[in-house]
Formats: structure tokens, sequence, C-alpha cells
């Protein structure tokens, strides 16, 4: 049986004098959406740690990559509370952390090709991460400590409860769009609206029932839908990913969105 009194070692810092930075990260929801008595309510920061070649061991795992939760091990892996659950967290707060976590393992600097909403040319852009701004959660939940919002849509007069996604519904959705792909190979997904509202929505005038919102959404009418969406998009926390590029083709500035792509964790050298 092993003795639990053997003293254990920092050996980055006892024998090589080299500690792991840690940092402090701003929680955009400020926790507000998280029940109390859990890990995130009220929390206005988390701490992460800085990426390490442990870290890229799990960037590497096919496992991960296939299962496409490679991010959530990723940030859970870097995370100082290990009673966090990333894949409870809002998407705008997992985001907050990916962009962190990111810079603290390959800096701020990334390089990823865009395209120019002028000439439809796409081109190498350099951006800094570090000049991301946060959207804060500036609207109240119905209750303290509810992921849970009202909006009175403005044609229908109809009173909607609804919900920001997780990091658990993000990867569900993905997981059913790879499903659908193998079923159905070349099948395009023509229903992003409907399905979005459909896993945000929580009630329409106190009606819970999925079947029945479900109808609803697809005769909401147009102007109830752009209004909602836009409702959302707007008072959703988490990170501004809109960015400015130059376009080296038409000469045109244009802010675009900051496109994640493969370079973004698996940089070229």
């Amino acid at each position: 049986m092993p003795n639990s009194n053997i003293p254990t070692q920092n050996v980055s810092q006892e024998m090589f004098g080299w500690e792991v930075p840690v940092e402090t990260v701003p929680i955009p929801s400020e926790g507000k959406v998280y029940q109390p008595g859990t890990p995130l309510h009220n929390r206005q920061v988390l701490e992460i740690k800085a990426m390490t070649a442990q870290e890229e061991d799990i960037l590497a795992s096919r496992a991960l990559i296939q299962t496409g939760t490679v991010i959530t091990h990723l940030i859970q892996s870097c995370l100082i509370d290990k009673t966090v659950d990333v894949n409870e967290m809002l998407v705008g707060d997992r985001n907050a952390l990916m962009i962190s976590v990111r810079i603290t393992g390959y800096g701020s600097d990334y390089e990823a090709e865009s395209t120019c909403p002028a000439c439809g040319e796409r081109s190498n852009q350099n951006y800094m991460l570090t000049d991301l701004g946060i959207n804060r959660l500036q609207i109240n939940p119905v209750q303290p400590g509810a992921n849970l919002f009202e909006f009175v849509l403005p044609v229908t007069k109809k009173a909607v409860h609804f919900r920001f996604l997780t990091g658990k519904d993000e990867e569900e959705r993905s997981l059913a769009a790879e499903r659908m792909k193998k079923i159905m190979p070349g099948m395009q997904v023509e229903n992003l609206v409907t399905s979005r509202l459909e896993q945000t929505i929580v009630s329409i005038d106190g009606i819970t029932d999925k079947a029945q919102i479900s109808q609803f959404v697809k005769k909401l009418p147009a102007l109830d839908s752009r209004k909602l969406r836009a409702f959302i998009d707007k008072n959703e926390p988490g990170i501004d990913m809109s960015v400015w590029m130059k376009c080296p083709h038409c000469s045109e500035s244009s802010q675009v969105m900051l496109p994640i792509g493969v370079s973004f964790f698996w940089p070229e050298e």
C-alpha cells in the first residue's frame, strides 16, 4: 500500500525554476445565468493555466477530434477550478476561455484566410486576438440564476422565453449534423433558422411542449423571427468576434467575423 505521507514535488518549479503561468479571464455573463450553489453562479472571472505540451497531446488526439470534443477537453485541462463543467457554460463564456487559452499557448497573433465582402476574393490576414472585445450580459434573466430571458414578439404579441445555448448544446448540434451527413451524404442543411429557434425557445406564452413550439416556429411571421434573432444576437454575452480586414485585391477595409480555422490551435510553424 503506497505511503500517503511521501512528500510531492513540483518538478517544474523546484528543479527547473519554471512555474506554469496562470491567467485571469473575465466571464462575459458574469455568472448571472448559472444556478445558485453551482461553481459558476455570479462568477466574474475564472483562472486558466497556460497551454503546455500536455495540452498539445489533447489537440493531437484523433479520438477527441472525431467526437468533436477536443476543444472542450482542452479548456477543461487548462481550468484551475476543476469543479467547473465546461459543457454547462454558455457558448460565449466558453469562447472567452478558448481565446485566452489560445493566447497563452501560441500568442495573440493569428493568421487566417478571410473573404472580402466587397470583391469576394480571399486573402491571408493577420489578427490580434487581444484586440477582441467582450460583450457582457446587459439584460436580466426572468429570475436570478436562470438562463432564461423574455422577449415579446412585435407581430403576434406572444411572450417568448428563450435561453442562450451552452457548450453541450453546441456539441450535440455538431454531432447531429455529422450523423445526418453519414446517413445522407451531400445533404444540405436548409432549416438553419427554424432549428436554431427551436433549440433556443423554452416557452411561448407559457407553452413548453416542444412539438407545439416547433409548429409555431415554422409559422412564425418573418418579422417576429428576425426581431427575436436580432435581440438574442445583440444580447448574447461572449467575445465580440468582429474584426477588420484590408483586402489586398480591391484595397477595401471591411468588418468580418473572425474565421476560426485549422490554424487557430494548429498554427503553422
